[in-house]
């Protein structure tokens, strides 16, 4: 009978180490003292005897979980735990009548919700009575951003909390607790250990497990280099959600760095897209973005490199492919950098929308008809070419608008040369008009 009824210590021990390693007492959370160390704004509600409902949002592996079950037991509430994966509306609706009929006896209620954002609006909206009157006290969890993935009647009623990705020195905490409960060092030298903290990228439940395994696949008396334990522990995939953000996070990064011309920023930024499985078709479209937004006529063989690249990758597709989008990217932050055209379009945007249908000059329009023919349609149009130097000098603004200057050239490449055509047709244009 003793073989089938485990003791409970029997079941801590059996407990994977990152559970074990909770901890029991809020101000024992590592990496997380904006929230939880003696000013923190969690340890500040707690305090001040009012926990309001709150979204936690960061990284995996950075104490969510720990926080709101710590949480309950500081305010005295009822924990409950729930998954947004597993959870529909008629769930919810028996946790909430539990939780009413909790409450007519004196007890409160914590719904923790994890991954909060993938219920959809209904079911967010089936939060919002029980939040309002008091039923349960929600603490929703999250790795995306709240203000793209909540729906604005929740988050109203909520209070934001950032939840950080750990790092090195807080990582480093954990490992010294791992080692001070397992009672045994690791099993690695200074460089496999920081290897292993790069593997887990800020996630301290992957840094335990991840010592846990080292303690598994090392013999007795081994110190495994970082080498050894990357060949054995194989790799960590990279926190990467192509559609989160993740993705938005990184083009960001490798647009900008584009756009402040550092070539080495700009490929680190694509590897770690490359690295992370993104759709090569997404990258080359921003690629032909930056081309025309920060580059445009300063270099306009930028876009016909852009072009080329996104058609090589067609044609070769990944790996040889990625280099030809490496070469774009290169030759993207490498060129002189002009949103003089970006910024033109924007101002004829705005007179497009202000200044309405207004016609254009009579004489610029044709008239395949007699009735507009009759009209002027035509009358005192110049051709071009037939006139000294190929330029007529004609206005070809509507009549009710002035001559608006939009695209002014930036004297940096190509640009330069385009300012002074374009000075030059400015000069023949006042003596044309004189």
């Amino acid at each position: 009978m003793n073989d089938l009824f485990a003791s409970d210590e029997q079941s801590i021990s059996a407990a994977p180490l990152a559970e074990r390693l909770r901890p029991k007492k809020l101000e024992d959370v590592h990496g997380q003292e904006q929230l939880t160390g003696p000013t923190g704004t969690l340890t500040r509600m707690i305090a001040s005897g009012n926990l309001g409902n709150l979204v936690f949002w960061g990284p995996p592996g950075t104490g969510k979980t720990t926080v709101a079950r710590l949480l309950a037991g500081e305010c005295d509430l009822v924990f409950e735990q729930v998954s947004a994966i597993f959870t529909g509306v008629a769930d919810l609706k028996k946790i909430f009548d539990t939780a009413r009929i909790r409450r007519s006896n004196g007890s409160r209620t914590l719904l923790f919700v994890d991954e909060i954002h993938r219920f959809n609006r209904s079911q967010l909206d089936s939060f919002l009575p029980v939040m309002e009157d008091g039923t349960i006290v929600l603490v929703g969890a999250t790795t995306e951003n709240p203000s793209f993935e909540l729906n604005a009647a929740l988050l109203s009623r909520s209070s934001v909390l950032t939840f950080k990705a750990h790092s090195e020195a807080s990582q480093r905490k954990l490992l010294e607790r791992a080692v001070e409960l397992e009672g045994r060092e690791l099993p690695l030298d200074d460089g496999a250990i920081a290897s292993l903290i790069r593997m887990a990228d800020g996630d301290g439940r992957a840094a335990i497990s991840l010592a846990e395994e080292a303690w598994r696949i090392a013999g007795d008396g081994d110190v495994l280099d970082s080498v050894a334990l990357q060949d054995a522990l194989q790799r960590r995939a990279p926190i990467y959600d192509k559609g989160q953000d993740g993705h938005y996070n990184l083009i960001s990064a490798l647009h900008k760095s584009v756009r402040g011309s550092d070539p080495d920023a700009a490929l680190y930024y694509l590897a770690r897209m490359f690295d992370g499985g993104e759709d090569r078709r997404y990258i080359g479209r921003r690629l032909v973005v930056m081309a025309s937004e920060d580059i445009g006529n300063a270099d306009p063989q930028a876009l016909v490199v852009a072009m080329a690249a996104v058609q090589a990758f067609d044609y070769l597709g990944i790996a040889e492919g990625d280099r030809a989008l490496a070469q774009a990217c290169v030759y993207l932050a490498t060129a002189p950098k002009s949103n003089a055209v970006h910024v033109a379009l924007k101002k004829a945007m705005k007179s497009a929308k202000e200044n309405g249908s207004l016609l254009p000059p009579k004489h610029i329009l044709n008239a395949p008809t007699k009735l507009m023919s009759d009209e002027g349609y035509g009358d005192g149009y110049l051709y071009d070419h037939d006139q000294p130097g190929a330029f007529s000098g004609q206005n070809y603004f509507p009549e009710k608008m002035d001559r608006q200057t939009y695209y002014e050239p930036v004297e940096r490449g190509f640009e330069r040369e385009v300012r002074k055509r374009m000075e030059y047709w400015h000069k023949l244009r006042g003596d044309k008009n004189q």
